[in-house]
């Protein structure tokens, strides 16, 4: 399936991309195609760079084995999803035999505690794993969402239900799931049958340790609970419910208790020092009773912040660890779990924590940080009991997702030209397999530069191939949590997004790839700005300073500037096309949302509502949809969750009122994320074909 592009607003015109030729290595496989293991097909690659770019293999979903050196993992390559695994110190081995590009997902890995089993969920939408069942292929019927469970060491995959989220018990032969708000248990030989249903969403579903209970949370779209299953029976428990959202429950190492944290939202303009909003709670598991550890204060850390992974855990001696910004940068905190006590941090300094976890012995802290270079993730551990931490990692790679499998720490490692792949810590970054390269990328620069308000603002420039004055882009990512690195992303969005823009430098096109506030890696207060958003888009006055950046550069010509981005980075490109067209000459929309209205909180008076309201619509590029001149690509999927595609079809109809010349590319039935390699093809050839005509053909 394939979207169309169409003009409107002039001649209806057909455009043909003109690609120059730049080499692509890929080490272990052959040409411009890509042979994904003894067991799969031979995919080729189209005969261009972009395409052969795109269909480089990347890894994601990795995990490990608890007691032994095993680790396992989902490559995308062309779009042919599959699962491979590997020992520490043996060959990777291909376990799927998935083929072809057909936008099914495969997600939620889960080894067993000897590895010698995976859970795995194929189909669905992993960010919204009880939603209608995505179709980007356009099949006569919705592939379902299936939980699966596979030998190790050889077999084809059991289909053991409908569902997501499997958890394996540490025996190996009982695994739980869930569908719908329902709980459901597997056991070795049996069928699945359903043990519970909660009125939410199930979450976050973990065994104790004896095997005897599920913990998990009950999400209700305005406020969640921690729920404990009692297998025996079965009966269902919550702890401490209360009026906000319980998360983040972890069982103690005994199984007697679970701590977890429990939050409110603070309310529309609440000051600095409000509060509290958030604290520590830790429950009896066989009388439920429950009590809170401790409290956040008011001031810095007093909103609760975690990552994108787990956050609470218990070590050896008692300590509870945990997430907390006091210091402005998000760092895990211990507190013993008893006489409670002055939460330590474990990691101090100027950097920001993305994830983290304790050894299988709870005695020393494993994470990834941007410690001594804010623009780039490495690896590090440190004792509990005292002591510096250690680099595990370092250099100019890019390292993410540590993951134990036994005493063996493996990475997804990234570099300039390396697309994400797992490698083992311990055998100095060595890859589990062989590793796709594209040698003739070009070495991305860190800069940085000032807004106009003084904000320090982090980029990543890709300088065009050539001499004189070459067009330029500034590329804005999406989120807004994220951060853009100077290497390939560990996401296969960004790492898309990446290849276009070595792509584009390879054309002539100079590169800005702006970090802006309300993005991650560089504090809270750059990410809190609390202009941003639809409180004033601060965020824009970043990227209106890249532009001016690329603008002043000698070898930039500053009538030929555009700007390209997805979802928040749409919503940016279109609020600077909105906003100065005189400095934007054109754009490339992904996903983007363009009005910023929303339904706003009950606790302002008639008048606040009325003043947020305006300030919400100054915010949006339709607020200022009057000086937009430049011509516009929108690209969209209509089965996004993320963005509604009711945005980009308000925005069409607002342009072509106003004689704005704009090109669409639409997708029936795909998400926000593209779920099929084609789609990513087929929207990075027309932005190219796109820019080439508004930008290359422009003159001074």
């Amino acid at each position: 399936m394939a979207g169309a592009v169409a003009l409107v607003g002039g001649a209806r015109r057909r455009h043909k991309a003109r690609m120059t030729r730049w080499r692509c290595l890929f080490l272990g496989l052959w040409g411009a195609g890509l042979m994904l293991g003894p067991a799969s097909a031979f995919v080729p690659a189209e005969r261009d760079p972009l395409a052969a770019a795109l269909a480089l293999p990347v890894a994601s979903e990795l995990v490990g084995a608890r007691d032994a050196p095993r680790f396992a993992w989902v490559e995308k390559a062309a779009g042919v999803r599959n699962i491979w695994i590997a020992d520490r110190g043996g060959p990777a081995r291909q376990v799927t035999d998935y083929r072809g590009d057909d936008g099914v997902e495969l997600s939620d890995l889960e080894l067993s505690a000897d590895g010698s089993a995976l859970a795995f969920v194929r189909g669905g939408d992993p960010e919204f794993p009880d939603d209608a069942l995505p179709n980007a292929a356009a099949e006569v019927s919705a592939p379902p969402q299936q939980v699966f469970i596979l030998a190790t060491q050889g077999g084809a995959p059991e289909l053991i239900g409908a569902g997501h989220s499997p958890v394996l018990a540490a025996d190996g032969r009982r695994l739980a799931f869930a569908r719908h708000g329902e709980i459901w248990l597997w056991e070795k030989g049996r069928e699945a049958r359903k043990l519970a249903t909660v009125p939410g969403e199930a979450r976050r579903l973990a065994w104790s340790p004896d095997g005897a209970r599920l913990l998990f949370i009950d999400h209700r779209d305005d406020h969640s609970f921690i729920a404990l299953l009692d297998l025996a029976g079965p009966s269902l428990r919550y702890l401490d419910p209360g009026l906000g959202f319980a998360v983040e429950p972890d069982f103690s190492r005994d199984g007697r208790r679970v701590a977890f944290v429990h939050y409110v939202e603070p309310p529309a303009g609440a000051a600095e020092d409000s509060g509290p909003y958030w604290s520590i709670r830790v429950a009896d598991v066989m009388t439920g009773r429950t009590r809170t550890l401790w409290t956040a204060p008011s001031g810095a850390g007093a909103r609760f912040e975690g990552t994108r992974g787990k956050d609470i855990y218990w070590s050896s001696d008692g300590k509870l660890v945990f997430p907390w910004e006091r210091s402005g940068w998000l760092h895990p905190y211990a507190i013993d779990a008893i006489r409670s006590g002055t939460p330590a941090d474990l990691t101090p300094g100027d950097f920001e924590v993305e994830s983290y976890f304790l050894d299988a012995g709870g005695r020393s802290l494993i994470y990834a940080a941007n410690s001594g270079d804010l623009d780039r993730r490495h690896v590090w551990r440190r004792p509990l009991a005292g002591g510096a931490a250690v680099a595990a990692t370092g250099g100019r790679n890019i390292e993410s997702a540590p993951t134990l499998g036994g005493d063996a720490l493996a990475v997804i490692a990234t570099d300039v030209t390396h697309p994400a792949y797992p490698a083992l810590v311990d055998r100095g970054l060595k890859p589990f397999k062989p590793v796709a390269a594209v040698p003739d990328f070009v070495d991305p620069e860190t800069v940085r530069f000032r807004a106009a308000d003084g904000v320090e603002v982090h980029a990543i420039l890709f300088k065009a191939r050539g001499t004189g004055r070459h067009p330029a882009l500034v590329f804005v990512h999406g989120g807004p949590r994220r951060q853009m690195m100077p290497g390939f992303h560990p996401s296969g969005y960004y790492s898309n997004a990446y290849i276009f823009n070595q792509h584009l430098a390879q054309r002539g096109y100079t590169i800005l790839a702006v970090n802006y506030r309300s993005g991650t890696g560089y504090g809270a207060r750059f990410r809190d700005d609390p202009e941003q958003a639809r409180a004033g888009a601060s965020e824009y006055r970043d990227v209106l300073a890249a532009g001016r950046w690329l603008a002043a550069r000698a070898d930039v010509d500053p009538a030929r500037i555009g700007i390209w981005g997805g979802s928040w980075g749409g919503y940016l490109t279109a609020l600077a096309l909105a906003r100065n067209s005189d400095l934007f000459a054109a754009g490339v929309d992904f996903h983007g949302v363009h009005s910023m209205l929303r339904p706003l909180p009950g606790n302002l008076s008639p008048e606040a509502q009325t003043a947020a309201r305006q300030l919400q619509w100054d915010s949006s590029p339709l607020g200022a949809i009057e000086r937009w001149r430049s011509p516009v690509l929108l690209i969209h999927g209509d089965d996004d969750r993320n963005v509604d595609f009711s945005q980009s079809l308000l925005l069409a109809r607002e342009l072509a009122a106003r004689h704005i010349p704009y090109r669409e590319l639409v997708f029936p039935d795909e998400r926000h994320s593209f779920l099929l390699h084609s789609h990513w093809l087929a929207s990075y050839r027309a932005a190219e074909a796109f820019l080439d005509e508004t930008l290359k053909g422009r003159t001074r």
